[in-house]
């Protein structure tokens, strides 16, 4: 008789054990689940800020572009006008 307490007692502790083991399982799904959630919104927010960064360089490139054409602009003015300076002194 207490052969078989003592195997009704071990195979208790063995359904006792598997039975907290998938409470655990459980935790480590929902903790994998919550990181997945968690990457997939930190990815969202990179690909965003890459996207703005983007924006920046490429408007940042446009008004350098309009700067550098302003500048040969003004410096093809200044350059008829020292052109009339210099007619101007050679009528004279």
């Amino acid at each position: 008789m207490k052969k078989v307490l003592s195997l009704v007692a071990v195979a208790g502790l063995f359904t006792f054990a598997s039975c907290a083991g998938s409470e655990t399982e459980e935790a480590q799904e929902q903790k994998a689940a919550d990181n997945a959630q968690t990457d997939q919104e930190n990815l969202e927010e990179a690909e965003a800020a890459e996207a703005e960064i983007a924006a920046a360089e490429a408007d940042t490139v446009a008004t350098a572009e309009e700067v550098a054409a302003d500048s040969t602009a003004a410096e093809g003015g200044e350059e008829a006008a020292e052109e009339e300076h210099a007619e101007e002194e050679h009528a004279h």
